[in-house]
């Protein structure tokens, strides 16, 4: 044994496994068990190597079945339970959502005509076109292995180099076409295999993105370069895709690395080495974020690791814009492969803060003169690649994104005007809809109001904008929503000084009314109730139609109906109700017409049907001798007097004896003033 241990390892391997059968655990009922055995030749001669697999019969006994501790309602329980299989699904499909893009994210290829259609220029475009040689052609199926190998290096070696021609004074169009052409010249070179020539073709096509000469035009160049670009890195992951086929066919969408074989590696660990021989900084960038997605091949934390060193490679571009947009393709690929790895995207906007400053360096400011171009005119060639980098990092990102609306809003509050408003609120509504983000984002949402309406005290303008009344329904839950809008009429009261009849302000603040009116309750505290009412009596003090009386009263007859839970509304409504008739009393000086006579029975009709749905008797009571008094000054006399007195009668004989004597002085006041009245009438 101590002489040839390898020997006796692999004579001990190749014994069959023994398996112990005990007496104790036989038993007639159970399954019956079979052992089966096979012996099969091993790579080294005379060697075998067995195994060993248990079976066991699939006949049903109902006897084991009812011996072997299972409880039927307990499985159908397991098996139905819907909030499990929910939560796991949910969970299952957030994981699954994280790692790819769903359609609520705005793409790439959406953004791309309005590009091309905005950033145009009239002046004169050059490009350098690659020129195939003969070393770019196939060696003959002849050629010795050493001698493909060496013409493999030179290529290589000639990579940047070889024939090139400049075309100058091209058209915009002209350009284009070029560029077009450039793009099916690099499909023709890959279904032709000659590989090394199409990654010419598009190390060429990067270096265009480091030229700046015509710069109004260099958004809509940075489109057309990188839609071949797109091309180059869709034709290089198909190909090792294809080299991944085998007998079990294609590989699944969410492949591992351990599924890929040997072949495929290397061909993609050679795409990545022919990158890395290229010298220049902007065409190596390019070319290896292009083909990003090809890391999946290698292994699982390829694309994480290579994400931070690209980024930092952007940090060797001079040019901010060249940087920028550079940022922005490293987004773009990053968001396709891997959306879910938000922190390359904080920290490519982050460095782009940082380079911000070059633009008022002297380099930048020289090209500008050169160019006769304007500060103004050269900052919105940034909007396209900042645009969509913000985008990028928003998506997904509610906690973020309400974080940073919070106090952007304020910005455009103080020194733009509605219209941006409403698109920020339109923005943030678009972002925190989905999912119910916006249950988490309370205080952010009250901040953003309180933030509006400082500003804005025109409520005209406030509840004009589209996107106002949609942003407040996100408030859900209701003691958030009661406490908004107790700021939203606050405000109101505060900065209102005339009062109104703007249908827009009337509509928007009844629903923010009758939201703080339905928030009362059984269990709702007086103080709460006393600060609700005095809110919206302030409300309906601020409301006047003028001499459109009649208009006024069916806006108090719908307010009646809108609060009725809460009794001192309802007083202040009986009050300028009886104001109002005997403003009507006023207009006519005494003497009614048959149309105004008929207004002030309704307003008197109004009152005596509003009283006795009070609970204070006293209210009551002042109620029943205000409106008795207006009643008798507009010459209503059956419902002044008769209507007045048996009222008073019945509420004082339907109380309780001791509490009628403790409050004996007032109702004998109120009495006494009824008396008074019926006797002036």
């Amino acid at each position: 044994r101590d002489t040839f241990p390898m020997d006796v390892a692999a004579f001990d391997s190749c014994r069959l496994e023994a398996v112990p059968v005990e007496f104790g655990d036989y038993h007639p009922l159970k399954p019956i068990t079979v052992t089966e055995s096979k012996t099969k030749k091993m790579g080294r001669k005379g060697s075998t190597s067995s195994t060993s697999s248990s079976s066991s019969s699939s006949m049903i006994d109902p006897l084991s079945s009812v011996l072997d501790g299972t409880d039927p309602l307990s499985l159908f329980a397991a098996t139905a339970d819907p909030v499990t299989t929910a939560d796991t699904t949910r969970k299952k499909r957030d994981k699954d959502d994280s790692l790819v893009v769903g359609s609520d994210f705005e793409p790439w290829s959406s953004k791309r005509g309005e590009i091309l259609a905005r950033y145009t220029t009239t002046e004169k475009l050059s490009i350098n076109l690659y020129m195939s040689s003969e070393k770019g052609k196939a060696t003959t199926p002849g050629s010795a292995v050493s001698e493909k190998v060496r013409t493999r290096l030179e290529e290589l070696d000639d990579l940047e180099e070889g024939s090139q021609k400049e075309l100058l004074n091209l058209t915009q169009q002209d350009y284009m076409n070029r560029i077009e052409d450039l793009n099916q010249s690099l499909k023709d070179a890959w279904a032709s295999d000659q590989k090394v020539k199409a990654l010419k073709i598009v190390i060429q096509c990067s270096k265009l993105l480091s030229d700046t000469t015509v710069i109004q035009f260099y958004p809509s160049k940075f489109v057309l370069i990188t839609d071949i670009l797109d091309t180059f890195g869709k034709l290089v992951y198909e190909r090792i895709l294809s080299m991944c086929l085998d007998n079990r066919g294609s590989l699944p969408d969410n492949f591992t690395p351990e599924s890929v074989n040997d072949t495929a590696k290397e061909t993609c660990l050679n795409w990545f080495f022919k990158i890395a021989s290229i010298r220049e900084l902007i065409p190596r960038f390019y070319v290896e974020a292009a083909i990003l997605k090809c890391n999946k091949f290698l292994s699982k934390t390829g694309i994480s690791e290579c994400l931070p060193r690209l980024t930092a490679m952007i940090r060797g571009i001079g040019d901010p814009l060249v940087a920028v947009y550079a940022r922005a393709y490293l987004c773009r690929v990053g968001m396709e492969v891997a959306p879910h790895l938000k922190e390359s995207l904080n920290k490519n906007f982050f460095d782009f803060l940082l380079t911000f400053k070059q633009m008022h360096g002297d380099t930048v400011q020289n090209q500008l003169v050169v160019q006769c171009v304007e500060i103004p005119s050269y900052l919105t060639l940034y909007s396209p690649a900042i645009d969509w980098i913000l985008q990028c990092i928003a998506y997904r990102a509610p906690e973020d994104y309400i974080n940073c609306a919070e106090v952007w809003v304020e910005y455009t509050c103080r020194h733009f005007t509605k219209r941006e408003v409403n698109t920020v609120l339109a923005d943030v509504i678009k972002h925190m809809t989905p999912d119910r983000a916006f249950e988490d984002a309370y205080p952010q949402l009250h901040s953003i109001i309180q933030k509006i309406i400082t500003y804005f005290h025109d409520f005209s303008v406030l509840f004009s904008a589209e996107k106002f009344l949609p942003f407040l329904d996100m408030f859900q839950k209701e003691s958030v929503r009661v406490e908004v809008c107790k700021c939203i009429m606050e405000a109101f009261i505060k900065h209102q000084q005339d009062a109104t009849k703007d249908p827009v302000i009337l509509n928007a603040l009844l629903h923010v009314c009758k939201t703080m009116h339905d928030s009362v309750n059984a269990l709702t505290l007086e103080d709460e109730k006393r600060m609700l009412a005095s809110l919206i009596n302030g409300f309906i003090k601020m409301v006047s139609f003028g001499r459109d009386f009649e208009q006024q009263l069916s806006f108090y007859v719908e307010a009646r109906s809108m609060f009725c839970n809460l009794e001192p509304v309802l007083v202040q409504l009986v009050h300028s109700v009886n104001q109002l008739a005997m403003e009507t009393r006023k207009v006519m000086k005494g003497n009614h017409s048959r149309k105004t006579a008929a207004f002030v029975r309704a307003c008197v009709a109004f009152c005596f049907i509003t009283i006795p749905s009070l609970t204070s008797i006293f209210a009551r009571l002042n109620l029943y001798l205000n409106s008795g008094q207006v009643a008798l000054a507009n010459q209503c006399l059956s419902q002044g007097k008769i209507g007045v007195c048996f009222n008073c009668i019945i509420i004082l004989s339907c109380q309780k004896t001791e509490y009628y004597y403790d409050q004996s002085r007032g109702c004998t006041r109120v009495i006494r003033k009824l008396l008074e009245s019926i006797k002036a009438g």
